[in-house]
């Protein structure tokens, strides 16, 4: 779509000296006198820089084209030239100026009307048969003019108006955008970070446990921190890259097998029960869920203490199931946590739901839905 800013100063001023070409021929037409060209050429050529100097072009053309009326010119041009000029006061000046600005053209063409209607020897240039004129018809003449430049003061001020809503709205849709993308860096430093900061935490301890009276558990608990480690880096290196381009490749339950053996490896036992067919998951949904199956089993480690849990992945026609269901310390925390929040947010994005809270059992259970429109089958 091409606006008026995009076609450069130049073009603009070629475009805006147009209508003051044509408002010259309009009088030489309506009104063929010396005297009434020579005014119209006071008022119709300035139009050509209204953009760039809209003060002072209105000045110019409103006192112009109020002397032209008066002595005789054809009105009609009168009246185009001086709204054509007001529009860009109007649309681009404050309120109160705008309005003064309004006030003054007014009060020129008022006065020009009654000068033209009540001063002997005017108008100058008499007014051909059947047409209307400030000396002629002062009133009707003067109603048209009010109604024509009202109307073009309005429509910039509503311009104004709507010009302005637009960029608010493209400023509150930045600031959102903002807002969200800084969310969703939260969201994945703290799952990437988290996760694997808790497996190692688990690690060290126990390494610095059996350090002696283990040393080959020892030594086990040291390379597993080590493995860990690197892959938290790799995920790290995942979520930055995003940030340099948001197409880069995001996790999915491709990598679930290894966050289970993670989980496993600290001492959690996790049953699987992953008989779904994610072929036409959409990938941002599949990734969604994988990460929080990794926020709910992470919350199993820190939380539930020696556990079993199970991992169940499941679809339904339109939907993706996941649910992390333990059976540790019934009575840990329930506070609302990153890690809780995290999850929501992210079911809430596909507009989906999130379920967490004491199993009937005891234990702990996590159970998202998130909702989804099939998409081609492919290999994730």
């Amino acid at each position: 779509m091409v606006t008026w800013e995009r076609l450069g100063p130049r073009r603009l001023t070629a475009l805006d000296a147009l209508p003051g070409v044509a408002l010259v021929l309009l009088t030489a037409v309506r009104t063929p006198a010396p005297l009434a060209v020579g005014l119209a050429l006071l008022f119709g050529p300035p139009l050509a820089v209204r953009r760039r100097r809209p003060v002072p072009v209105l000045v110019v053309v409103a006192i112009a084209g109020s002397v032209a009326a008066a002595v005789g010119t054809a009105g009609e041009a009168v009246v185009f030239a001086i709204a054509y000029a007001l529009w860009p006061v109007a649309l681009s000046a404050p309120t109160r100026r705008a309005v003064s600005a309004l006030a003054g053209v007014a009060a020129a063409v008022t006065a020009a009307a009654v000068v033209g209607a009540t001063v002997p020897g005017l108008p100058v240039v008499p007014t051909p048969a059947g047409q209307e004129s400030f000396a002629a018809t002062p009133v009707p003449v003067l109603l048209y003019a009010a109604t024509v430049l009202a109307g073009s003061w309005a429509l910039a001020r509503a311009v104004r108006a709507r010009r302005r809503h637009a960029a608010q709205v493209a400023e509150l849709r930045a600031g959102r955008a903002v807002a969200e993308e800084r969310l969703r860096i939260a969201r994945d430093i703290h799952d990437v970070v988290g996760h694997s900061l808790s497996l190692i935490a688990m690690k060290a301890a126990v390494a610095n446990h059996l350090a002696e009276s283990h040393p080959g558990q020892g030594r086990a608990a040291l390379a597993a921190i080590e493995r860990v480690s690197r892959t938290a880096l790799d995920d790290v290196r995942v979520v930055l890259g995003a940030l340099r381009d948001p197409a880069d490749t995001a996790p999915s339950f491709t990598e679930l097998d290894r966050l289970v053996g993670d989980v496993r490896a600290a001492g959690v036992t996790v049953d699987v029960d992953r008989a779904a067919d994610l072929s036409r998951v959409p990938a941002a949904v599949r990734a969604s869920a994988y990460r929080i199956a990794q926020e709910a089993l992470t919350n199993v480690l820190r939380h539930a203490g020696p556990a079993r849990c199970r991992l169940t992945v499941a679809t339904e026609p339109g939907a993706l199931s996941v649910a992390v269901v333990d059976d540790g310390r019934a009575g840990r925390g329930l506070g609302p946590g990153h890690g809780l929040r995290g999850m929501r947010e992210r079911a809430a994005m596909h507009g989906g739901t999130l379920e967490a809270g004491r199993a009937p059992g005891g234990g702990f259970a996590v159970r998202a839905r998130l909702p989804f429109t099939p998409a081609v089958p492919d290999d994730g």
